[in-house]
Order: structure tokens, then C-alpha cells, then sequence
């Protein structure tokens, strides 16, 4: 659905890091997690393109803002890394934007029984913490957040708030242990039973923990980050690799209509893709 929505808040969380609250008609709180949204980040035609955002929450609406109609929020993370996030970071409370979604396919939180991972970093924890809120209610659930610094790691405390054990690594040891949040991971699952492992975040991040679902035979659902143009699979502007089918003929995937949840074994991943986060 196409949506007009306000914004409620918008704060910056860490450098280039935030976290924007704003309204949204009740349907939006049916969202699936890893479900993603397309926001116009101005009324203009400059930049022409809307830009993809995981929802991080949604939820009852308590606020002042009332033309529109709307009785629910919804909450993004993102990073600023260009003209359309930088629009975006400059917004106030009470303006206004225009919403597509949700759209995509989202994580399938499978059986309750047994213990539920999430690996991410970054704005790759967003729809992770939406996906955290509907698993805590029947599992026993752990994170595993990765960076190059303490500045990547996001809302540790809202995980924790939910009930989620949380273990943190960063390249540079300022905050966790030392190192790849991957190798972390490798070390738990030595000794874990029935796992399941929910990613999102950078590709290499996402190349090192499904090899590590491979190596310890875990079931994983990884969650790609994309440039998209479209959202719905018409431009064809955010094609992967699917499973190899014989003579090197991979069958390609469009990120936001085919996912952007895949099940690790979906996809043919790139040798040049090596390292890990």
C-alpha cells in the first residue's frame, strides 16, 4: 500500500546512525519481519528515486499528530551515506512522506522449540529487533551484533529489554570482544542444539555466517541489503545469484520481490565476497 505519513521523531543514535519514528495507517502493524518499505525522502523530484528501509518497529500511536488519520507508528533505522539519507537526517517532527510497503518476503520464524540466533550490525539490526519481538514470546533467543567500532553496534539495550542474551564483537575491540562477530558465533554453536540463525547486514557478513550455518548444518535465513529501484521486481535493478542449476547457469533472484530473505542455500555465493564482520 502507498501511504502518507508524519514524521514523529527522528534522532541521531550514533555518528551517521538514526532512528526515525513516524505514522502510519493501522495495516502497517501486520508487517511481516524483514518486510521493507520504499520512502520518497522528499516532495520533489531530486533525488527522483525511493530509497529501501528495513522496519525496525511498528506498533499503537500515541501522539499529536492526528490529520492523517492514522493510529499506528512504524520505526526505521539508517545510515547516512548519501543525498536521499542525508534529506532524510534533516527532517522535523510533523513533516511529511511518502511510504510504499511493506513489501518483500520476511523471515519465517519456523518452530518455537529450539534456540532462535540473530547475527547482524548496523542498520542490518533493524529488521532483526522486529523479528526479535515476535520470537521471544515462544524461543529462547541470542545476538550476535558485529562492527568495525561501538559506533556500528545500535539499540543493544532495546534487544535486551525483550529478553534477547546479547553478544557484541567489533574489528577494532572498542566495545565486545575483539574481532569477527562470525567467529563468536562459531564458538557458540560448538556447543548449541537445534539452532536456527536469522542475518542481516553487509554481504560479507552474511557470506561468513552462512558458511558457518554450512559447516555446523544450521538452518539460516539470511536478509540481503540492496540498492533498489523499484521495490516490486519491475526494474530488475537488484538481481543475485540463486542456487547454481548445472553448467555455471545460476538462477537469478530479484532482492525485493523474491526476498529480501533468503534461505542461505537459495543462493550462489560469490567466491570474491570473501571476509567476514
Amino acid at each position: 500500500m502507498q501511504f502518507n505519513s508524519l514524521v514523529i521523531s527522528n534522532v541521531e543514535l550514533s555518528p551517521g546512525y538514526w532512528r526515525m519514528r513516524m505514522t502510519a495507517p493501522p495495516p502497517i502493524t501486520g508487517s511481516k519481519p524483514g518486510q521493507f518499505l520504499m520512502i520518497k525522502v522528499n516532495g520533489g523530484s531530486d533525488p527522483l528515486l525511493r530509497r529501501p528501509f528495513g522496519i525496525f518497529d511498528t506498533g499503537a500511536m500515541v501522539t499529536e499528530f492526528t490529520d492523517c488519520g492514522s493510529q499506528s507508528y512504524l520505526e526505521i533505522l539508517y545510515k547516512v551515506v548519501g543525498k536521499g539519507t542525508a534529506m532524510l537526517a534533516a527532517l522535523h517532527n510533523g513533516d511529511r512522506l511518502d511510504i510504499l510497503g511493506p513489501l518483500g518476503r520476511g523471515f519465517t520464524p519456523g518452530d518455537p522449540a529450539g534456540e532462535k540466533i540473530l547475527v547482524g550490525g548496523g542498520i542490518g539490526l533493524a529488521p532483526l529487533y522486529f523479528l526479535a519481538r515476535e520470537l521471544v514470546t515462544g524461543s529462547r533467543v541470542r545476538l550476535f551484533a558485529g562492527g568495525r567500532s561501538r559506533e556500528d553496534i545500535l539499540c543493544i539495550t532495546e534487544f535486551e529489554r525483550l529478553g534477547v542474551e546479547s553478544y557484541v564483537a567489533t574489528d577494532d575491540g572498542t566495545l565486545g570482544d575483539r574481532g569477527f562477530v562470525t567467529q563468536v558465533l562459531e564458538r557458540h554453536l560448538a556447543t548449541a542444539h537445534n539452532a536456527t540463525l536469522f542475518a542481516c547486514g553487509p554481504m560479507p557478513m552474511l557470506k561468513a555466517t552462512a558458511e558457518v550455518a554450512r559447516r555446523h548444518n544450521v538452518p539460516c535465513q539470511v536478509s540481503l541489503e540492496a540498492y533498489m529501484a523499484c521495490g516490486m521486481g519491475a526494474c530488475l535493478g537488484c538481481v543475485v545469484k540463486g542456487k547454481d542449476h548445472g553448467d555455471n547457469h545460476p538462477d537469478y533472484r530479484c532482492v525485493c520481490k523474491d526476498g529480501p530473505v533468503f534461505d542461505h542455500c537459495e543462493l550462489l555465493w560469490e567466491k570474491g565476497e570473501g571476509g567476514h564482520s
